[in-house]
């Protein structure tokens, strides 16, 4: 009988070599076992032992019924209080646990800030704690997002950013990327579109394309600066028509539609927010939204694809919007902010503020938020390559070409 296991513990019968008696000292170990097994319940323990060594009976039948009660005790002793214990270990730590601060890497008022702050104040009803957004701007970005970096990851600091990390570190701006963090949510993306002044001759992308290529360097086009949308767009668009524009660089969209209006420059890509609010003014003529197909805010104006369906192969492309958590954040955390901002997307104030954003909404998260960042990510990064204006070729940052 020595030797024996029930449920899972080494037979606590005396050997069998001829000695008799179950030494009193069986039970000490008996009840430090269960002592040790977490138990509190040992009140009959010591009655049914005693009880059992009254029983006249063979020294083998001896030593299995006192294993047999042993074990039984053990279990039975043991369900309640080690199910509560199980119970109490499978529970996940609280979270949050005190209020949470969303960093917006931006300024004040940016179609970044509006969108945080909009989800924000529904999901911290969710999460049951304070998300107090904070704008710290500087170095496209690069400041905000290292400061939600440098903090612990313990979900209690949250980056909420645009696409911009994308391309850090092929612009060499930091060593910071949406590499270090996980997307908790995609919020939704923004589209492109081209434009020009309401009194411009070109009435059609094709009007716009057959100067470029008649006149090639001489067509003003407003641009931010490499990585910025203006930018990229143009890119694009000179990739897949062979064509050269003359790019006029401004301190961002503001002065690119003031340019625009004062015929400063003869085309202009902004937002299509942006393209809307000058359209419905009268003051421009919006050619095509970037886009493969067209935008319900604009039903008469086509995609670009329409007239430059070469463009398809960078296509869907835009602005996107995201809250992020540091990537070595516990996995409970990552769920609860995931629920909550889920859970917050339905909201109906919420929705209407990205309409009237011009905001397509996505509501992805974890390895399907990871899929759509990477490809918008590699069409960013080998655009810069290939204008030459890439510090880092993504090939040394394991960036992959899109097919």
């Amino acid at each position: 009988m020595h030797g024996n296991r029930t449920g899972g513990r080494r037979c606590v019968c005396d050997k069998h070599a001829g000695s008799g008696t179950i030494k009193k000292y069986r039970y000490k170990q008996i009840k430090e076992t269960i002592t040790r097994a977490g138990c509190n319940y040992l009140d009959n323990l010591e009655g049914e032992y005693f009880m059992f060594k009254q029983k006249k009976s063979s020294l083998w039948k001896k030593g299995a019924a006192f294993c047999l009660v042993a074990s039984m005790l053990l279990v039975s002793a043991c369900s309640s209080g080690q199910g509560q214990s199980s119970q109490g270990q499978s529970e996940q730590p609280q979270y949050p646990t005190r209020q949470i601060e969303g960093i917006v890497p931006f300024g004040a008022g940016g179609g970044t800030d509006l969108v945080a702050r909009a989800i924000a104040t529904v999901a911290e009803k969710q999460l049951g704690q304070p998300v107090n957004i904070t704008n710290k701007p500087g170095a496209t970005g690069t400041v905000g997002t290292k400061y939600v970096y440098d903090k612990d990851a313990d979900g209690h600091t949250l980056l909420f950013s645009a696409e911009n990390p994308t391309v850090y570190g092929v612009l060499k701006l930091s060593e910071r990327s949406f590499e270090e963090f996980y997307p908790v949510h995609i919020m939704g993306r923004g589209l492109a579109a081209i434009t020009v002044h309401e009194n411009s001759k070109y009435k059609t992308m094709t009007d716009l394309m057959n100067d470029v290529k008649a006149n090639p360097g001489d067509i003003k086009m407003g641009t931010t600066g490499p990585g910025g949308l203006s930018y990229m767009v143009t890119a694009m668009i000179s990739q897949s028509e062979n064509a050269e524009f003359n790019m006029v660089p401004y301190d961002g969209e503001g002065p690119i539609v003031t340019a625009l209006l004062g015929n400063h420059i003869d085309v202009s890509i902004v937002s299509l927010s942006k393209a809307i609010e000058n359209a419905k003014g009268g003051k421009v003529r919006v050619l095509a939204v970037v886009n493969n197909e067209k935008a319900e805010e604009l039903p008469d104006v086509p995609a670009i694809t329409e007239e430059l369906p070469d463009m398809a192969k960078f296509l869907p492309w835009g602005p996107f919007y995201g809250v992020w958590v540091k990537k070595e954040a516990p996995d409970h955390v990552k769920q609860s902010l995931e629920k909550a901002f889920a859970e917050a997307s339905k909201d109906a104030d919420y929705q209407a503020l990205l309409k009237n954003l011009a905001i397509i909404p996505m509501g992805i998260s974890g390895a399907e938020a990871e899929k759509f960042w990477r490809d918008q990510q590699s069409i960013s990064a080998w655009l810069l390559q290939d204008t030459g204006a890439a510090k880092v070729s993504p090939e040394t940052l394991n960036i992959p070409r899109k097919q």
